[in-house]
């Protein structure tokens, strides 16, 4: 039988009051963070007890769960989620027999990390959520197999106790567990449908798969980057400049509002770790009438005695939909800032360099602690 070590009390229901009266989008407490579980950083649903409604893979679409009221197939309503059959038994006939009283699901996260909280949305499911959900976790390779990561061997680890949930509401817990996992087993007890989840949390890359890299994208969310603050987020996230891969739309990348007034849009970031920067790329693309129309990107060094911002690339003249190449050189650094004049979207940016001994030392440290 699976391993499970259990945390009493680390996760809750965050708010008070009825939060499940309706769904109108919990306030999330974390939701600056990255979540580990999208599909853009190449999180998946690799398995699952079953899926007879409605399919797995729709827990992790990026976008917000839709309804159609008279969408109908063969099986039944069409639904925005992963919803199971109604159970009337032990559950035998399910492909993994693992805990065969209620439903699960296996996640793969896009990016090992730490996980803050999660949203456990049942996004009109009024009358088929489950009565209630656990969430467990555990550490292994990516690449690992169902039948692996369901093996007697393998430790679980419970991040969320079984806790009753609402129906067409965004449940938000909060984890509590200073731990770095790679896999989740998302449980509804005892069926019902699911639309969303989503897994806050911060990324804890391996530190021997980059110094092998050398070379790397320093401030990219799956090597654990992170978008910490921006003076705008009107239209989308500035979280979205750092994703992988190319845009394929405008909301797929960070667009402000109009300004109207003499001041300029910008982004802070934090760096995998402490890391030299030799070559950076500015991407505006799916931007044509929209792009930002210049940008200038400055470094601080967090680890430094003085706390002041140096420039690494100044104020240079941007193409709508277009990707910018430049070359820098500049002292060692944590923290980037990309200013935008006046306003307007940036797809993507990327910092090419590597760690310094002391970043590298300190990622290793981080990492040995989780």
């Amino acid at each position: 039988m699976t391993q499970v070590t259990r945390f009493t009390g680390d996760a809750k229901p965050y708010g008070g009051g009825d939060p499940y009266a309706d769904y109108r989008g919990a306030e999330v407490p974390f939701d600056h963070l990255v979540d580990l579980a999208d599909r853009r950083l190449g999180a998946g649903v690799i398995a699952a007890s079953d899926e007879f409604f409605a399919e797995r893979e729709n827990l992790l679409v990026p976008e917000r769960p839709v309804f159609d009221p008279e969408h109908f197939g063969h099986k039944g309503k069409v639904m925005d989620g992963w919803e199971t059959r109604r159970r009337r038994g032990a559950g035998a006939d399910t492909p993994h027999p693992v805990d065969a009283d209620h439903d699960w699901a296996l996640i793969r996260l896009g990016a090992p990390g730490v996980i803050r909280g999660l949203v456990v949305d049942t996004a009109h499911f009024r009358g088929n959520y489950p009565q209630s959900v656990s969430v467990e976790a555990t550490s292994a390779p990516l690449s690992a197999s169902p039948e692996e990561l369901l093996a007697p061997s393998t430790r679980w680890t419970e991040i969320v106790a079984r806790t009753p949930v609402g129906g067409h509401a965004a449940n938000v817990f909060e984890v509590d567990v200073e731990r770095r996992f790679t896999h989740l087993r998302l449980n509804q007890h005892p069926d019902g449908g699911i639309a969303r989840l989503r897994v806050y949390g911060e990324v804890a890359p391996d530190p021997e798969w980059l110094a092998a890299l050398g070379t790397f994208d320093v401030v990219a969310l799956e090597n654990g980057g992170l978008a910490e603050d921006a003076s705008d987020r009107f239209y989308s996230p500035p979280a979205n400049t750092i994703l992988p891969g190319r845009s394929r739309k405008m909301d797929d990348g960070w667009e402000t509002r109009r300004r109207r007034d003499k001041g300029h849009d910008w982004v802070r970031y934090r760096l995998t770790e402490h890391a030299e920067i030799r070559a950076v790329e500015i991407d505006t693309g799916c931007y044509k009438g929209n792009s930002a129309g210049w940008v200038a990107l400055y470094g601080l060094d967090a680890t430094a005695d003085r706390d002041e911002w140096f420039e690494i690339l100044p104020r240079t003249r941007l193409q709508p939909d277009t990707v910018h190449r430049f070359l820098v050189t500049a002292p060692a650094t944590t923290h980037v800032r990309l200013d935008t004049f006046p306003d307007g979207g940036i797809a993507r940016l990327h910092l090419h360099g590597s760690l310094t001994e002391t970043g590298a030392q300190r990622l290793r440290e981080r990492t040995a602690r989780l």
